[in-house]
């Protein structure tokens, strides 16, 4: 939201009241307070005017700064907030010099000046932004609206991320940027998750604690600033330290939520109805022969949303005329190692029977006069849910545990944007806060009725709309893309997005909700989902199933969900790592190489984990232009090497994508090529790519419990490389990728390969040493 006309001047009706010094402050152990007047007080009779802000300077966790502006105290707090971890025993050392006071947590401080308005944020030595002089301000409006604001500084060459999963450029600088929840597709400024937090290529970021509209204007109203504004009076931000962005991720994540594991069999293929296509038993059947007959591997199995009755979503009952008997159906579906998924949103169609019973108890949102809030924008005279009233929880997963008790393993948790501001709920939250606050409600109801079922480590959604907190209820998916290359390519800005504001896990619906592909865009569309995080085929008016397209769209989904399943070890590693520290599976280049300027922008090509370097194709042409920083890369489907360091331009055939792995780097590839869930310590390969003199390497495979199995480490010593083993003792080798010949091998045999040497060791624990 704009407040300025231009540099000077105010726009017409805003009066801004900006911190002109700091009066007077209070320091204690834990936190720094002080007393802003927006003009100098040359006499005592000048206190009688306000404003007056009092800030508050503190620190939840280490390497984290939050700052808590007030203006009128006396306002009743309103509610939903986020839920945010704090360490009430955190030691910060807080105190004064002769021109400034300051606290610091961590290698994180913050500095302010004693007379002028100056409050600076350091990294250790580093500064790494400020705000001064008209920058934070309580706002006031001629139509008696107010606002705070806050404008951080923004240094020559930074560039701005996050704030979601948005489909507009990669880049935030220069954008406006609302946070509020809308069903608007991948084509425009609006979004399905809007998270207040960004992260900049400098090594922070910035998360502003409020659910409700936060407006952003990322360099777009002063050049050189970050705007954040919401209405009222009370601002709380938090300066996130790093010094890189993945720390930064790390201790955002700390203080939101870590995103929880999701279990190994999601990880591999999901195929679906579609929408609105005509579809049974025989129907799905047919798909799951089909795919079979084609030895295309397939993980899950997706309802979408007719598998209920028209005019009757979501009665959660499976529509009798098309599905007679649903039990014995999934029994039969499940008996071929197939997982279910079934799509749910929490809205009540009037027609349905929980309509009737969510108004009687209450379990509906309700209008000021008490009359449930209803609308015919999705279903006839629909109702939502309240998440808010603990009964509804209950009431809404306890009809889940029906389906889960069927054989339904997760729900897509579609919707959840279109919340309305007028509405009244259960526990007294304002209805303009829960606009965005609800869907965290809703997929927490959902994703812990299924761990209640299925325990954690097995449970996960898969959801469209998300707030902050949102990532510790994977999976999310990109929402309604449009099968061509332009949408292809946004569908990808939002997933980097997406990940840089703390979503460990996402997918996308192979190929474009919206029309249909061609069959060359199904192909290349089909490389880049099976390189994704999670991999799901959908559509909206046709099936997705690739012998509809051509019979190489058969071998290209084969040859690439194959490839992901021996890759599994290697994928389900990056998994536990995102559970582990916030980390996303699919990386924006500038997470793993945030020194490179060149990795600032790039948005069509990313990290897979910390070494595989994926760079889809966005046209009819075959024709791949991309980067590859600085070091040794090796193309893993090749094995050519290449010095990085430079663009790329190539033409790549259906069964080809760049796909390459960076210089020290020991890729897990498993022994399965099947499915996604197996024994991945038995039988894995361990390759290893380019480690230079001095440098080392490290894996280790996690079985899918998340447990670890085998660990292994090489160290290289000018020719020699050492190579040391722990784990259960389960077989494995190594190879050395690209390698002809070796002198000497101790500890292991060793055999030609056609892509390298294969070291198998005497013992599958302990040390080995090779000579080149």
């Amino acid at each position: 939201m704009k407040f300025s006309d231009g540099f000077w001047r105010n726009r017409e009706g805003v009066n801004v009241y900006s911190p002109a010094e700091i009066y007077d402050y209070e320091i204690d152990q834990h936190s720094i307070t002080v007393y802003t007047p927006y003009f100098h007080i040359a006499n005592r009779g000048q206190t009688l005017t306000g404003p007056l802000l009092t800030i508050r300077i503190s620190s939840p966790l280490e390497g984290i700064i939050g700052v808590q502006v007030s203006h009128f105290t006396g306002v009743v707090p309103k509610t939903p907030s986020f839920a945010l971890h704090r360490n009430p025993d955190l030691k910060v050392e807080v105190g004064e010099t002769e021109n400034d006071i300051f606290l610091k947590s961590g290698n994180l401080s913050v500095r302010l000046n004693k007379t002028s308005w100056i409050m600076e944020f350091y990294d250790g030595d580093r500064k790494i932004t400020d705000t001064g002089n008209k920058n934070l301000a309580y706002i006031k409006t001629s139509d008696n609206q107010c606002y705070m604001r806050e404008q951080l500084a923004l240094s020559v060459g930074e560039s701005v991320y996050g704030l979601g999963e948005r489909f507009t450029p990669f880049v935030k600088n220069g954008q406006v940027v609302d946070i509020w929840n809308a069903d608007g597709g991948t084509s425009s400024e609006l979004a399905y998750k809007n998270i207040p937090f960004y992260i900049t290529n400098k090594g922070y970021g910035v998360f502003v604690n409020d659910p409700g509209r936060a407006s952003f204007e990322v360099g777009s109203e002063k050049v050189s600033r970050v705007q954040f504004s919401v209405p009222g009076e009370y601002l709380e931000y938090y300066v996130i330290g790093g010094p890189t962005p993945k720390e930064t991720l790390t201790r955002y994540t700390d203080l939101t939520g870590r995103p929880a594991l999701p279990p190994a069999w999601s990880f591999g293929l999901w195929l679906t109805t579609s929408f609105i296509t005509n579809y049974d038993e025989k129907t799905v059947t047919a798909f799951i022969d089909g795919m079979a007959e084609r030895d295309l591997p397939l993980h899950v199995f997706h309802f979408d949303c007719f598998w209920m009755r028209e005019y009757n979503w979501c009665d959660l009952e499976w529509d009798q005329r098309q599905f007679p008997e649903p039990g014995p159906m999934l029994e039969r579906l499940k008996a071929r190692g197939l997982k279910i998924c079934v799509w749910i949103n929490p809205y009540i169609a009037q027609r349905s029977q929980l309509f009737a019973e969510g108004k009687a108890n209450g379990y509906l949102i309700k209008k000021p006069n008490g009359d449930v809030w209803q609308c015919d924008d999705w279903q006839p005279g629909m109702g939502i849910v309240d998440f808010t009233n603990p009964e509804a929880c209950r009431w809404y997963a306890a009809k889940l545990r029906e389906l889960m008790d069927m054989g339904v393993d997760c729900f897509k948790t579609d919707f959840g944007e279109r919340i309305p501001t007028d509405g009244v709920y259960s526990d007294g939250s304002d209805p303009e806060k829960m606009h965005n606050y609800y869907t965290f409600l809703y997929n927490r109801t959902v994703f812990e009725a299924l761990q209640e079922k299925f325990g954690a480590g097995n449970s996960l959604v898969f959801a469209r709309s998300a707030t902050a907190g949102g990532q510790q209820f994977p999976v999310h998916w990109g929402g309604d893309c449009t099968a061509n290359y332009e949408s292809m390519a946004e569908t990808l800005r939002g997933g980097l997005s997406l990940g840089i504001s703390g979503f460990g896990f996402w997918s996308h619906d192979i190929s474009g909700f919206e029309h249909t592909a061609t069959p060359d865009l199904y192909k290349r569309w089909t490389a880049f989902g099976l390189l994704s995080s999670h991999s799901r085929l959908h559509g909206n008016m046709s099936y997705r199933v690739p012998w509809l397209f051509d019979e190489e769209s058969v071998d290209v989904l084969r040859f690439f969900t194959k490839l992901k399943c021996r890759l599994m070890p290697y994928l389900f590693a990056a998994a536990c790592e995102a559970a582990r520290t916030g980390a996303p599976v699919m990386r924006a280049m500038v997470l793993e190489f945030p020194g490179d300027p060149f990795c600032d922008h790039l948005d069509r090509q990313y990290m897979l984990g910390e070494s595989l370097l994926v760079a889809p194709i966005f046209n009819d042409r075959g024709t791949a232009s991309y980067y590859l920083p600085q070091g040794r890369w090796t193309n893993f489907l090749t094995g050519e090497t290449v010095e990085g360091g430079s663009m790329r331009n190539e033409r790549h055939g259906y069964l080809s994508i760049p796909l390459w792995v960076r210089e020290g780097s020991l890729i897990a590839v498993g022994s399965v090529d099947t499915r996604p869930d197996y024994d991945y310590a038995t039988g894995i390969e361990l390759q290893l790519f380019e480690v230079q003199d001095g440098g080392t390497a490290s894996a280790t495979v996690y079985n899918t419990a998340a447990e670890p199995e085998l660990k292994v480490t090489v160290c290289r010593e000018g020719a020699k490389i050492v190579i040391t083993s722990s784990g259960t003792g389960k077989p494995w080798s190594l190879l050395l990728r690209g390698a002809h010949t070796v002198k000497t091998v101790s500890g292991a045999a060793h055999e030609a390969d056609t892509l390298g040497i294969r070291i198998k060791p005497e013992n599958n624990q302990g040390k080995i040493e090779v000579v080149y």
